[in-house]
């Protein structure tokens, strides 16, 4: 009798568990919402992102090191007090470094829809899944080349008195001489 009281007890035990396991299998992947898009390796805003040159963080190790993006540059030009050749210079960088963007982005989201396009209809195979990689790859660092470059040329549109005040407006200034970075 007792081990018949000690199955049940085990058994309702059990209960609890099951329910929760089977309710974690039924919980969509994070990647669900991306089935019906047109290309499932990107999310619409990636894809947009791609599509209109966004910065994407792409060029977060020189923004969060004093080296202003040219988009915020503008956007800060009052603030930053530029001349009318620092933002005629800073405008121009941007601009390249936009519509160098756009052009790779297009080139991306292709070939991520070809990629998509491979195993969506079922002909992947090692070849031309490590040449389409590769291609995406290459592509992806020539962006993040293309936004690093205008951070770089902004080092050198800016005065130091300035970079420090973008870093101010940015909110960067306060965290980076708390961490012992700050100039």
């Amino acid at each position: 009798m007792q081990k018949k009281r000690g199955l049940v007890f085990l058994s309702l035990l059990a209960v609890p568990v099951l329910v929760v396991m089977g309710q974690h299998h039924r919980q969509p992947s994070p990647s669900a919402s991306q089935d019906s898009s047109n290309i499932k390796s990107l999310s619409a805003a990636e894809t947009e992102g791609y599509l209109n040159g966004r910065g994407m963080g792409l060029a977060r190790a020189a923004e969060l090191n004093s080296y202003p993006g040219p988009m915020h540059v503008l956007e800060l030009a009052t603030p930053l007090e530029l001349t009318e050749q620092q933002r005629t210079a800073t405008q121009q960088a941007f601009e390249r470094m936009r519509d160098a963007a756009v052009r790779l982005g297009r080139d991306i989201v292709a070939k991520e829809r070809d990629l998509n396009n491979l195993f969506a209809s079922s002909r992947a195979d090692q070849t031309t899944l490590q040449r389409l990689t590769g291609e995406i790859a290459a592509l992806q660092g020539e962006l993040r080349l293309t936004h690093l470059r205008a951070h770089l040329e902004m080092k050198r549109v800016l005065s130091p008195t300035q970079i420090n005040r973008y870093d101010e407006l940015r909110g960067y200034r306060t965290a980076m001489t708390q961490s012992g970075r700050g100039k």
